[in-house]
């Protein structure tokens, strides 16, 4: 399976758009992981999954969501009411708690990625306003493919380039 994971756009239409026409069909999902600060019923909806941020305000979007897509079960977060920002042990029991193996997040505009017992957890960065290390970048989105035996995790630029050092493979599943 492969799914795009993009977070952050916060009004940033354009960038969701340009994703939906170089991945529609290409990918099994695509995730949206909160604060796109666009109505629950925009059209760009129709291509991604999406939960809440804590800079969305429509009541219609859901706070989290759970997803079985083949053998993964994904849980899609924005982060702020897990407290993303001070450590990732409360997704951690929330993942647990769905039984869980793959966790997608933002919140914090930093991208990263790491395997926590058999649990992948990611956070593809801002695509629109990025913090951290990886800020000159410019903005940044992650595609994961997951393999029988492996999960591969690449980040891309708002280019859609992949960038080379930011590429992982994690064994086993």
């Amino acid at each position: 399976m492969k799914y795009l994971v993009v977070s952050d756009s916060h009004g940033d239409k354009e960038i969701l758009e340009k994703l939906i026409a170089n991945y529609a069909g290409k990918v099994d999902a695509m995730f949206h992981c909160g604060d796109s600060e666009l109505a629950y019923d925009d059209e760009v909806f129709t291509h991604f999954n999406v939960v809440s941020g804590n800079c969305d305000y429509d009541q219609n979007l859901k706070t989290e969501q759970f997803f079985t897509i083949g053998t993964d079960k994904i849980l899609l977060v924005h982060g702020h009411l897990l407290g993303v920002g001070f450590g990732l042990n409360s997704l951690q029991l929330e993942m647990q708690e769905y039984g869980a193996n793959m966790a997608f997040f933002g919140h914090t505009h930093q991208l990263g990625v790491e395997k926590v017992a058999d649990r992948l957890i990611l956070n593809p960065g801002s695509i629109s306003y990025p913090r951290g290390k990886y800020q000159a970048i410019g903005g940044t989105y992650a595609l994961v493919e997951s393999l029988p035996t492996q999960i591969n995790v690449q980040f891309y630029n708002r280019d859609l380039e992949p960038i080379p050092e930011l590429q992982v493979t994690f064994d086993g599943k």
